[in-house]
């Protein structure tokens, strides 16, 4: 028999009222998401220097390979410039993709014991990769100084071009979280899915170097589409079919969003046990 102090969770509690429920639970998404934010850091010898480390790493070691080595095209620019401007979107999909898919384990504790919408959880994960990205972009400060480079107005773009980033990174993060909590193998998948996913974007290169009669098989990777209006952006930079690869990046991204989802709530019905 319960207590009056007990509460009974159940199927029913998890569907009804949900959208309600994420708004009242609103401070424990900005507390997890802080709380991770801190920890992050907190654990690193060398703290915030990492997020501003490893795409500056990424960024030479790219330079060096692709430019001095294959001496691909750079479209004008500096090749640094452009290879940051692609490592910036990428880094952080990498990052929120792979916290996503480990949040729930993560959070099996208070998940197993306590009721809140579980969708809490991959998101305020995916809010710690905001945090590099806002360092990365000091950085790119720095270079574009470095190379005396002056964005023009399509800057004032970039904060939609981030917001398409997310949509991404939030829909892959669902299926990702949803699906490591169903099948543990995902948890080893997921570093694979980031490596492959880096050599098939134009991270390292301009997308104006792959052929003409791929370019449409290309374009079904939603990140060649955000990498791409990160560089028109930042650097003006707007390959042939550069329209078409942003619109199938939001249309593949807004797909994910859905699809994952109704994954994740299908899944969160039987979390508890399922972790």
């Amino acid at each position: 028999m319960l207590t009056p102090q007990e509460i009974l969770i159940t199927p029913n509690r998890i569907t009804s009222n949900y959208w309600r429920d994420l708004w009242r639970y609103s401070e424990l998404f900005w507390f997890m998401a802080w709380r991770d934010i801190l920890l992050r850091y907190k654990r690193m010898t060398i703290g915030v220097a990492w997020a501003v480390l490893r795409p500056l790493l990424t960024m030479l070691v790219f330079t060096l390979v692709f430019s001095r080595v294959a001496r691909l095209p750079s479209d004008g620019v500096p090749y640094p410039l452009l290879v940051f401007a692609g490592m910036l979107p990428w880094q952080f999909f990498a990052s929120a993709f792979a916290d996503a898919g480990n949040s729930l384990s993560n959070k099996e504790t208070i998940i197993t014991k306590v009721y809140f919408p579980r969708l809490i959880v991959p998101v305020s994960a995916i809010m710690v990769s905001l945090a590099d990205l806002a360092c990365a972009l000091l950085v790119l400060v720095v270079l574009f100084v470095w190379y005396d480079w002056l964005p023009d107005w399509r800057i004032l773009v970039l904060p939609g071009c981030v917001a398409l980033v997310f949509l991404i990174a939030l829909g892959a993060g669902l299926w990702i979280s949803a699906l490591t909590a169903q099948y543990k193998d995902f948890r080893y998948i997921t570093p694979f899915i980031t490596q492959i996913g880096l050599y098939l974007s134009p991270v390292g290169f301009s997308s104006s170097v792959v052929p003409e009669t791929w370019r449409s098989l290309f374009a079904l990777n939603p990140m060649v589409g955000v990498i791409e209006g990160f560089r028109w952006s930042l650097l003006g930079l707007a390959p042939d079919g550069f329209e078409y690869h942003i619109g199938a990046a939001l249309g593949i991204g807004l797909l994910l969003l859905s699809t994952g989802f109704l994954y994740f709530r299908r899944v969160e019905r039987n979390l508890a046990e399922l972790l």
